[in-house]
């Protein structure tokens, strides 16, 4: 199998095949989209692919077909199709699957590397998982929440050379990605996660998308209070948490000397298959996670009558 340049087939364009071929071929692979969507694989041909949000909007040119049949060869065949389309996914492009070829299932769930193994062989089957997000916007536009790991491991439960090779080449191609000895258990708990957001998403009626857009979510972070801001402590920040809307922040350089280094920011909110919801935080490491955290804690320890 080629690892340095290995050619993508990328079953399942859907928001995260397309997010996937769309990054790995911005880092230079040559990667095929296969999708039953005919508009959206038109749309890829013509217009090329749309990535809005985290990273940037722009236009990545990948090829996208509806007939795998077509498809002459390739080293990495990724299964990002629904499910429930494996067996027929896995049958249109069997005749990739050959030789050193690996076959992963990025799919939520489990139990689909045997549906692979079964069509393909398990020889060239290994389990794959991501913290990415996206969705579709519409026909060849798809929208990134964010830039998150994805992990690859044989399904048997143990380190393999291959499985860090193709982690090694996803990574220094632009998707970054790590090599799992215990990929079981990583599925096990995404699928946990997965079930919990899914019950709030049923009982709330909305998408991941829109909870993560609730505001009391974001007003309980800009709201919060602690005893330093009801003490009214000299060196207590008046905000402790400032949530930022912009999907790039918050950044080092712009935010880290919030209110003399005492405020943590906190952004780009969204659920999180395992812990329910994740964000990003910036502090101020030498301010707030050091000498500026001694003096509060003096302060506050004094105020309270702890320090004589």
């Amino acid at each position: 199998m080629e690892t340095e340049a290995p050619r993508i087939v990328i079953v399942g364009a859907g928001a995260m095949g397309c997010l996937f071929g769309g990054l790995l071929t911005e880092g230079g692979l040559d990667v095929t989209l296969v999708d039953i969507w005919k508009d959206h694989v038109d749309a890829i041909n013509r217009d090329g692919l749309r990535i809005v949000g985290h990273g940037g909007d722009r236009t990545v040119r990948v090829k996208a077909t509806t007939d795998p049949g077509g498809i002459a060869a390739a080293d990495v065949v990724l299964f990002q199709c629904k499910a429930f389309a494996n067996d027929e996914a896995a049958r249109s492009v069997r005749h990739l699957v050959t030789g050193p070829t690996a076959a992963i299932s990025f799919q939520n769930g489990l139990g689909h590397e045997e549906t692979l193994s079964r069509i393909l062989g398990a020889e060239h089957v290994l389990a794959g998982l991501t913290a990415q997000g996206a969705t579709v916007v519409r026909a060849g536009v798809i929208r990134n929440f964010g830039d998150l790991p994805t992990y690859i491991g044989e399904p048997t439960g143990v380190a393999s050379g291959r499985a860090a090779a193709i982690a090694d080449a996803f990574t220094r191609h632009g998707l970054p990605t790590f090599a799992s000895a215990d990929i079981r258990k990583q599925k096990w708990q995404k699928l946990l996660g997965n079930a919990a957001l899914g019950a709030a998403s049923a009982a709330t009626d909305m998408t991941s998308a829109e909870m993560v857009a609730i505001p009391e979510l974001r007003a309980a972070i800009d709201g919060f209070r602690g005893a330093p801001q009801r003490l009214d402590l000299p060196t207590a920040p008046k905000q402790p948490l400032l949530y930022l809307d912009q999907p790039n922040r918050p950044q080092p350089r712009f935010d880290a000397g919030r209110e003399r280094g005492m405020t943590v920011t906190v952004g780009r909110l969204r659920p999180c298959h395992v812990l329910d919801w994740k964000f990003v935080a910036l502090g101020h490491n030498t301010v707030r996670g050091a000498a500026g955290a001694a003096v509060l804690n003096a302060e506050l320890m004094l105020a309270e009558g702890w320090l004589d």
